[in-house]
């Protein structure tokens, strides 16, 4: 009879040498089989054992034993029948006690083997290991080399996401503990993390140290280290080989996602700069960051992530009316565009496509691309958040919108524009007192920190909603911000009709949702629609997640709204 795996048929490949000899023998996670061969001087050891004893006082067990060569999981034959005669009597016992012993012995060591090969599969297949990226901390003389320090960690954290079994939280929950002080354990308990990537940058000139370690938050075990000293034009190989230090200590697979990127120092420089301003301002800071993309890919026109975060940010200023509106679509196209052509495996790139395709109203073609790319990067909030926002939500799939948030506030851990997307969501859903708890969670310096006073305008708590709105005006709000119309609508549901009408004279033009939010608070559906229609250039999706929100309930069963929807290319 052919000999057969207990268990693993087929998955025999799984059970590897360095599992065994980290799991079973000890050793640390950079375990080098040339230069400790124990598994295989040990499973020599049991094969010349098991050998022995069947050429012995086992020649004639029905059960053969065997630990194949080369392989490290056991398997079993029946005897074929000889016309020898099997002992009798008192050493018959003694042999088949002798036999039990030593199949007792071989099912031990099949036992550590499956329980071996039942560890890896858990750990590569079955449940993503929870990973955070804690912010590289800068350690140059100069100050402001920080920048790089920032951009760095977001690009691990880039390179991690695309790995298989890897849960990778994001960089805007990473540094929601920037500058704070370290403790490992809190830490990965806050990010809901089981590994913690922490480490150092020092930089002058065109010199770089990078120290690195993957620490175990359970017992602060650092499982692996790297320490480089490298020059500028090897930031990329870098940044591999992190990656593939925490592969390898992990006994993880690499994503087929990855690709290496070459790009010279002075252009790398300027992209993790321009990286480093999203991670630090958000919204704001990716507007900022379209010049220096602009100049990242005239020095490298092949950088796919360059044009990939161009995109990001003329969609992101395609939404606010100071800018030349149809400039800015034309631009997010061609980056989009340029980016997929550059890399078709590139996340960023079909996330940045589904935005412009939801800009042209094109829904089936956008949410094609939102999926392609959250495919790509399971580990990526952006893209769940950008198809709730861009998609579900202005096409009224707010059950779909809120699903769809809720998985990337759960990757965005103790991320402040997680938070805030939540609540606009649970605003549209009509679920206040979630929503609450959502605005409740962000820092007084968030930029739309008007957020608390939006939703008690919602529950009818209108004086608390003006005080909140006040203060959040008089500290100053982004350009673009909504908080003036906000609180023009609560002063005339207040009553405080003078104020609001104040409000109205003193509101810019520039973005027609706070005169249409203000015209709404005083009940004047003519005017609110007028507003409405002039905000129309801003793409279907503002209109559409606009008419899901409590402040336009008098629009509903309006005509009109129909007519609008149908003008921006909204469905029925």
């Amino acid at each position: 009879m052919a000999s057969r795996r207990i268990g693993l048929e087929g998955r025999e490949q799984e059970l590897k040498e360095s599992v065994i000899a980290i799991e079973i023998f000890g050793r640390s996670a950079d375990y080098n089989p040339r230069r400790d061969p124990i598994v295989r001087t040990e499973a020599g050891r049991l094969r010349a054992r098991l050998s022995e004893y069947y050429m012995g006082e086992g020649r004639f067990d029905a059960l053969i034993v065997e630990l194949p060569k080369g392989a490290y999981v056991p398997a079993f034959r029946r005897r074929e029948q000889t016309s020898d005669r099997a002992p009798s009597g008192a050493a018959a016992e003694r042999k088949i006690g002798s036999r039990w012993m030593w199949l007792a012995i071989a099912l031990a060591c099949l036992a550590v083997a499956l329980e071996a090969a039942a560890w890896w599969r858990f750990h590569t297949q079955d449940r993503p290991i929870p990973i955070a990226v804690l912010p590289l901390t800068d350690s140059s003389e100069d100050a402001s080399n920080d920048y790089f320090a920032d951009g760095l960690t977001e690009e691990i954290i880039r390179d991690l996401s695309i790995i298989d079994g890897l849960a990778v939280r994001s960089q805007t929950s990473s540094f929601a503990l920037k500058g704070k002080p370290r403790n490992i354990r809190e830490a990965g308990k806050q990010l809901s993390a089981d590994y913690i990537l922490e480490g150092s940058v020092f930089r002058a000139g065109q010199r770089l140290r990078i120290n690195v370690q993957l620490v175990r938050v359970g017992d602060d075990f650092p499982l692996w280290s790297g320490r480089y000293d490298r020059q500028m034009p090897d930031a990329l190989a870098i940044q591999d080989e992190i990656s593939l230090g925490i592969v390898n200590s992990l006994r993880l697979k690499l994503g087929r996602g990855r690709r290496r990127y070459e790009i010279r120092p002075e252009a790398y420089d300027l992209y993790v700069r321009a990286i480093s301003l999203a991670v630090d301002r958000g919204l704001v800071g990716t507007n900022e960051s379209a010049g220096l993309l602009d100049e990242v890919i005239a020095k490298e026109p092949s950088f796919a992530p360059a044009y990939a975060a161009l995109a990001a940010a003329h969609a992101a200023r395609s939404g606010e009316f100071r800018f030349n509106l149809a400039d800015e679509m034309v631009k997010m196209r061609a980056a989009a565009e340029k980016a997929i052509q550059l890399d078709p495996l590139l996340a960023a790139a079909h996330d940045a496509l589904g935005m412009v395709y939801a800009r042209d109203a094109q829904w089936q073609q956008s949410e094609k691309s939102f999926r392609r790319a959250m495919e790509l990067n399971h580990n990526g909030p952006q893209a769940y958040l950008h198809f709730s926002l861009f998609v579900l939500l202005p096409l009224g799939r707010i059950p779909e919108a809120l699903e769809c948030t809720r998985a990337a506030e759960k990757m965005g851990r103790l991320s402040p524009a997680a938070y805030s997307e939540l609540a606009y969501v649970l605003i549209a859903a009509g679920r206040y007192n979630e929503a609450a708890e959502q605005c409740e969670k962000l820092p007084a310096d968030f930029p739309d920190s008007g957020c608390l006073g939006r939703v008690r305008l919602a529950q009818g708590r209108i004086g608390e909603s003006i005080k909140v709105l006040e203060a959040a005006l008089n500290k100053g709000v982004r350009p673009g911000a909504q908080v003036r119309g906000e609180l023009g609508n609560a002063y005339a549901r207040a009553g405080r009709r003078e104020d609001a009408e104040k409000l109205l004279d003193d509101t810019s033009p520039v973005n027609p949702f706070n005169r249409a939010l203000i015209y709404a608070g005083l009940g004047d559906k003519d005017h609110t629609l007028e507003a409405l229609d002039r905000a129309a250039r801003g793409g279907p999706f503002r209109i559409g997640r606009a008419l899901t929100f409590p402040e336009f309930a008098l629009l509903r069963g309006d005509p009109r709204v129909n007519a609008l929807s149908k003008k921006v290319g909204l469905p029925d």
